[in-house]
């Protein structure tokens, strides 16, 4: 674990996507044959409280223990894809390209930040992403859930789930318990975010997140943990917007915009190809840049005509951006978007007009309010 981050800690967050059959929908983009898993924070959460998120938390040390070299795949990266050298303008997210073995870890950063997602995802929702040793799983599809016969009682899982949550170490103990190993090869790089310096939580907390999508055949049993999740929910992407913009439910930017992401896709199967061909392209990391505006605020990330040159990345340098404009009139003016406009807290519309990198899918235009800049896109 990179114990000499100052500004920020590294965590990992799961998009977890599982077949659902088709129901009515309740957006035009009709009917997705698959759901996403929000889980909806305790209101006495230090960061971000009440809104719903994916699963995931903090990259503990037991998550880059080198005790799982012992039941992982020894090959390079325990099995895991080489990803290739990014664009020659642009560079591998220091949260990947960071080398941990100087840190003192032999476990490659893209292995310990998959076992701390699907570690989360355990304590947080129930879900174990795990697949009999020694792996890794046959690729083809998404992935089937583990059979309930590799499974301990319902009472022991809980005991062990327990354990967990008290202990992070406790859950390599229960992999080799079920002679199990957690499936990273199900679990595909997506995108990084970096909390921006204006959006930090109590104490000044900010989070370098890797992100990423896991496709499930069907919906596993999901339980809530009694304490840090308070509720959960299984529904497509455009159906969450759909939630969101009538303020059902709270979504931070970043939920948001990876939701928008989504929403391209109706088909499960579609979306597990489209990241299982991407995920070795890697990806960009990006800290939003807050503009004050007049009547709300713009999230600029990188390609955006406004986004600065050289981002405060670190916060110690105190620039703030703001203008008298209002949002509307710095729509007008613009010609190259990459933002996220925020007129309130259930209020937020994304804009993109730049080429994606690394093979990636820019989101599907979902916007209620300034939605007259669409032309534009």
């Amino acid at each position: 674990m990179n114990s000499g981050l100052r500004y920020w800690r590294e965590a990992a967050t799961l998009l977890l996507a599982a077949g659902a059959p088709g129901r009515l929908p309740r957006s035009p983009l009709g009917r997705f044959d698959y759901e996403l898993l929000l889980l909806q924070r305790s209101s006495r959460s230090g960061f971000m409280p009440s809104a719903h998120v994916f699963p995931g938390g903090v990259v503990e040390a037991a998550d880059f223990s080198a005790d799982w070299l012992r039941l992982l795949p020894a090959s390079p990266l325990c099995g895991l894809g080489q990803v290739r050298q990014p664009p020659p303008d642009s560079s591998r997210a220091p949260l990947f390209a960071t080398d941990r073995e100087e840190l003192g870890s032999p476990l490659p950063g893209e292995v310990a930040f998959r076992i701390c997602a699907i570690r989360e995802t355990f304590e947080e929702a129930g879900i174990l992403l795990l697949v009999p040793r020694p792996g890794p799983a046959a690729a083809g599809g998404p992935v089937p859930p583990l059979p309930a016969e590799r499974l301990p009682p319902a009472a022991e899982l809980s005991e062990w789930r327990r354990r967990v949550q008290q202990d992070p170490a406790c859950f390599l103990q229960l992999c080799q318990h079920v002679r199990c190993v957690p499936n990273i090869w199900a679990l595909q790089e997506w995108s990084n975010w970096l909390t921006p310096v204006s959006r930090a939580g109590r104490g000044g907390r900010r989070y370098d997140t890797a992100f990423y999508l896991c496709c499930l055949q069907r919906r596993p049993r999901t339980s809530q943990d009694g304490g840090e999740v308070t509720a959960f929910l299984w529904s497509s992407p455009p159906e969450i917007i759909e939630r969101f913009k009538s303020e059902e439910i709270r979504l931070a930017p970043p939920q948001f915009y990876e939701i928008c992401r989504l929403c391209n896709f109706s088909s499960l199967c579609e979306l597990h190809k489209f990241s299982s061909d991407r995920a070795l392209e890697g990806c960009e990391c990006w800290m939003p840049v807050m503009l004050a505006a007049s009547d709300g605020y713009i999230q600029l990330l990188p390609g955006d005509e406004l986004y600065p040159e050289d981002p405060d990345y670190t916060g110690e340098k105190k620039i703030v951006m703001s203008t008298d404009k209002k949002v509307e009139d710095l729509m007008k003016g613009g010609s190259i978007f990459h933002r996220i406009v925020i007129k309130n807290i259930n209020n937020l519309a994304v804009y993109v007009n730049i080429q994606a990198k690394y093979k990636h899918i820019n989101p599907l235009t979902i916007n209620s309010a300034c939605s007259d800049y669409n032309s534009k896109l």
